[in-house]
C-alpha cells in the first residue's frame, strides 16, 4: 500500500484514555483502525519523546488496529517527565497491561530507536504474545553505542556540530560533555536546565537528519533558554536511562538475540544513520534466524525521511498480512 493511502481519515482514533499502570503512573493511550483489525502496537523514540499523529500513518487504516501510547513520564502520559518507577522492565510490564486491558491476544510490534530496544525486550519477555517485529534505526543499549552517536559518530562526521555541543562548557568540563550536560539536566537552576536540555534536543535531532538545515547550536545555556520555554523531555529521560544502563541487566540484547528463534522480524536501517549505524543492525540479524535486514539507501536516522516512511510501511504491511 502506498504512503498516500495509508495516511487517509480513517487512522483517527476511534479510542482514547488514561491507563493506570501502578507506581503513580497512567499512561496516555489511543486506538485508530477497525476494531476487529489486525493488531499492532508503535513503540516511540526517547526515551522520552511521546507518540505523534504521523506514527498512525505508517499503517493501514482499513486493515490495521493500531495502538499507540505515550510511555511513562513522555506525551500525554502523568505525571509528566516522572522518572520513578521509569525503567525498561516497568516499561515492558506496562505493554501487558495495555495488551490486557485491550483484550488483545497478540499483536505485531513496531517500534524505532528507542523503540526497537523496547521491542525487542518485550519481545524476549512475552514472545507468545507477538506477531512479529518491524524495528528501525536499531537501538541495543550498548555503552558503544552511546559513544559513537553522541561522540565519536560527531567527531569524525560532524565536527562543526560537535563543537557546537562542547561550545556551552567550561574547558574543565569538555572532557566528558554527557556527564556535563547531565548534571545540568538533573540540577536546581532552571535557566541552565532548560538551556541543556534545548541545546542536547538540538544537537540530536540534527545528527539524526541525513541533511539537517542547520548545525548551529546556540553558544550559550542561557541563550538556549531564552528561545522558549519549552523543555524537551528525552534528553533528561536519556540521561536518566544512559547512567542505569538502560536497565537492561546480565546480558546484553545482541547476546540473547538469538533466542528471538523463528519469530518474524524486519529491522529497516538507513545507511547514513548517524545515531544508530548499520553496525548493529547487521550484528542483530546475523543472531536472530528469522530477521531480514532491509537497508534504505540515502537516509538518515529520523522517521521524517520519506524513504524511511515507505519502508517502515511496506515492513508492516509485510509482517501484518497485506
Amino acid at each position: 500500500m502506498d504512503q498516500q493511502s495509508r495516511s487517509g481519515a480513517g487512522s483517527r482514533p476511534f479510542d482514547s484514555r488514561l491507563l493506570e499502570v501502578g507506581d503513580g503512573h497512567s499512561l496516555y493511550l489511543e486506538q485508530s483502525g477497525p476494531p476487529d483489525g489486525r493488531p499492532a502496537v508503535f513503540l516511540h523514540g526517547g526515551p522520552g519523546s511521546g507518540c505523534q499523529a504521523a506514527h498512525r500513518q505508517l499503517f493501514d487504516p482499513g486493515r490495521d488496529r493500531v495502538v499507540l501510547f505515550d510511555q511513562r513520564g513522555a506525551g500525554k502520559s502523568t505525571p509528566r517527565g516522572r522518572l520513578e518507577a521509569n525503567t525498561t522492565p516497568h516499561l515492558v510490564a506496562d505493554l501487558e497491561r495495555i495488551r490486557e486491558a485491550l483484550n488483545i491476544e497478540r499483536w505485531l510490534v513496531v517500534g524505532g530507536s528507542w523503540g526497537s530496544l523496547l521491542g525487542i525486550a518485550y519481545a524476549l519477555a512475552h514472545p507468545e504474545r507477538v506477531t512479529g517485529l518491524v524495528l528501525r534505526g536499531l537501538f541495543l543499549g550498548s555503552a558503544a553505542e552511546v559513544e559513537w552517536a553522541f561522540v565519536t559518530g560527531p567527531q569524525t562526521l560532524r565536527p562543526e556540530l560537535w563543537r557546537a555541543f562542547l561550545a556551552p562548557l567550561p574547558e574543565s568540563e569538555r572532557d566528558d560533555p554527557l556527564a556535563a550536560y547531565g548534571r545540568r539536566l538533573r540540577g536546581q537552576d532552571r535557566v541552565a536546565r532548560r538551556g541543556a536540555a534545548r541545546i542536547w534536543h538540538a544537537y540530536e535531532q540534527a545528527l539524526s537528519q541525513l541533511q539537517p538545515a542547520s548545525t548551529a547550536l546556540p553558544g550559550s545555556f542561557e541563550e538556549a533558554a531564552r528561545q522558549g520555554s519549552f523543555e524537551p523531555l528525552s534528553p533528561a529521560f536519556e540521561w536518566h536511562y544512559m547512567c542505569n544502563g538502560f536497565f537492561l541487566g546480565g546480558e546484553s540484547l545482541l547476546e540473547r538475540a538469538a533466542a528471538l528463534g523463528e519469530l518474524p522480524g524486519i529491522v529497516v536501517q538507513g545507511r547514513y544513520d548517524l545515531i544508530c549505524p548499520p553496525l548493529t543492525a547487521r550484528a542483530l540479524a546475523a543472531r536472530w534466524p528469522a530477521c531480514r535486514l532491509r537497508m534504505v539507501e540515502a537516509a538518515g536516522h529520523a522517521l521524517t525521511e520519506t524513504e524511511l516512511q515507505r519502508a517502515v510501511g511496506d515492513a508492516i504491511g509485510a509482517l501484518n498480512g497485506a
